[in-house]
C-alpha cells in the first residue's frame, strides 16, 4: 500500500464527532485529514471500507497475551507477543504491565521495555509497574513476600526508568510511599497511580495534591466507600483531578456501581477502561502460573485457587461493547473511555486516542455489530484482509 491512502465508505469517529460521507486520510505513519468523500486528493488511492472508523485503543493496564506474562519473561519478545495479542481486539497502545516482582525482575523489564522503543515495537507504548510498593492489606493476587516500602533506591531507579521509556505508570500504595516520594516522581515525567491501598480518603486527597494523577482498576484491591469515610474509591469518583481505570467485564465491578460512578465522577479526571489482562488473552489456556502459583481460567474469569481475583479474561473491544450494551453509555463515549481518556491519563492525547492532523494513524476498523475486522498501527495494517 502507498505511504499515503484514504480510508473511505465508513462512518469516522475522531474522539469527538462523527463524520458521514468523509474519508480518512493517512500520510505514513500519521492521519493527514479527515475530508469530504469526494474531495480526496489527486494520486491518492481510496480503500474502500465500511462499518466504523474509529481511533485505536489505548490500554493502560495489560499484564499478558497471546500465552506470555510479561513476569515470566521479561524481554522483548514477549512485549512483542503481548502486544501482538491485543491487536486482533483494537488495541493499539498499551502500556505492559508488570505485577509485583524482585527487583531483578523489575529492571529486566525496564531493559526490555527500553529495547522495544529502540526497536518501535508496534504497540508498545510504555511500562506500567504495579508494585511493589503496595498494601499487604489489599494486596489481591500480588505475592506478599514481594511487597515493601519504596526507598531512596527505588525512587531513583523510576526516575532513571522513566528516561528509557516513552511512558513509564507505576502504582503505589501510600501505606508504602511518602507524599514527597510521588512529588519527585511526578516531576520527572512517572504517572503516579494510587491502588491496592487501604487508605482513607483524606490521605488519597493529599496523594492526589502530591502528584497522584490515576487510580488503579477502581473499586478493586482497595477501601471502598462508606458511609462516614469514601476511602480511595471515593476519593477516586470526586477529585477532578484523578483518572480511574475500570475492568468492565461484570465480574470486577457490578454495572450499577459502575454507573453510579460514572454518574459521580468529578472532571476534568475521567474513568477509563482497562482490562488487566494476563496471558489468556488470545489463547485456549485454561490456567498458567504467577510467581509461582496457578490461575485458573473459568466462567470468564481468572482466579487463584482460593477464589481470589487474578487479573482479568478481558479484551478492550468486549470492554467497550459491555459499557454500550449493559451499562448503557452512548457509543461515543464508550470509544473515549478507551482510547480518548486514557491517553489523557497519560500524558499522550496530543497523539492518540484521536484523528487530527498529525495523530498517530492508529486506526480500528469495526462492524456496525462492534466486530473488529481491521487495525492499523502507524499506518500499517496489523490485523484483518
Amino acid at each position: 500500500m502507498s505511504d499515503r491512502f484514504a480510508l473511505t465508505g465508513a462512518r469516522i469517529f475522531d474522539g469527538a464527532d462523527w463524520h458521514n460521507d468523509a474519508a480518512l486520510v493517512v500520510n505514513g505513519d500519521v492521519v493527514e485529514a479527515i475530508l469530504p468523500a469526494g474531495a480526496i486528493p489527486s494520486g491518492v488511492p481510496a480503500v474502500e471500507t465500511d462499518g466504523l472508523l474509529v481511533p485505536g485503543f489505548v490500554d493502560i493496564q495489560v499484564n499478558g497475551g497471546g500465552g506470555v506474562m510479561l513476569n515470566d519473561h521479561p524481554d522483548v519478545a514477549s512485549l512483542e507477543t503481548i502486544c501482538r495479542a491485543h491487536a486482533p481486539f483494537g488495541t493499539t497502545a498499551l502500556l505492559v504491565t508488570l505485577i509485583t516482582d524482585t527487583p531483578a525482575i523489575t529492571a529486566a523489564a525496564v531493559a526490555a521495555g527500553a529495547e522495544a522503543t529502540r526497536e518501535k515495537v508496534p504497540g508498545f507504548l510504555g511500562l506500567h509497574l504495579e508494585g511493589p510498593h503496595l498494601s499487604i492489606a489489599r494486596k489481591g493476587a500480588h505475592d506478599p513476600a514481594l511487597i515493601r516500602p519504596m526507598t531512596d533506591a527505588d525512587q531513583a531507579a523510576l526516575i532513571a526508568a522513566r528516561r528509557e521509556l516513552p511512558v513509564l505508570l507505576t502504582t503505589i500504595a501510600p501505606e508504602s510511599v511518602q507524599p514527597d516520594r510521588v512529588t519527585a516522581l511526578a516531576k520527572a515525567g512517572v504517572v503516579v497511580s494510587l491502588g491496592h491501598s487501604d487508605t482513607d480518603y483524606a490521605t488519597a486527597s493529599a496523594f492526589a495534591a502530591a502528584g497522584a494523577t490515576v487510580v488503579t482498576h477502581l473499586f478493586n484491591a482497595m477501601s471502598q466507600i462508606g458511609n462516614r469515610e469514601p476511602g480511595l474509591a471515593g476519593a477516586a469518583i470526586d477529585t477532578g483531578g484523578l483518572y480511574a481505570g475500570i475492568i468492565a467485564d461484570g465480574i470486577h465491578v457490578h454495572p450499577a456501581t459502575m454507573i453510579l460512578a460514572l454518574r459521580g465522577k468529578q472532571g476534568p479526571g475521567k474513568i477509563v477502561l482497562v482490562t488487566d489482562a494476563m496471558a489468556t488473552i488470545g489463547t485456549n489456556m485454561t490456567s498458567f502460573t504467577l510467581n509461582g502459583r496457578t490461575i485458573y481460567r473459568k466462567g470468564g474469569s481468572l482466579r487463584l485457587a482460593d477464589g481470589t481475583l487474578a487479573g482479568a479474561d478481558l479484551d478492550m473491544i468486549s470492554a467497550v461493547r459491555y459499557v454500550h450494551r449493559v451499562v448503557g453509555l452512548d457509543l461515543d463515549e464508550a470509544l473515549r473511555m478507551a482510547s480518548l481518556y486514557p491517553a489523557e491519563a497519560i500524558g499522550q492525547a496530543h497523539r492518540l486516542g484521536r484523528f487530527a492532523n498529525g495523530t498517530a494513524a492508529d486506526i480500528v476498523g469495526l462492524s456496525e455489530g462492534l466486530d473488529v475486522r481491521s487495525v492499523w498501527i502507524g499506518g500499517e495494517k496489523v490485523f484483518g484482509a
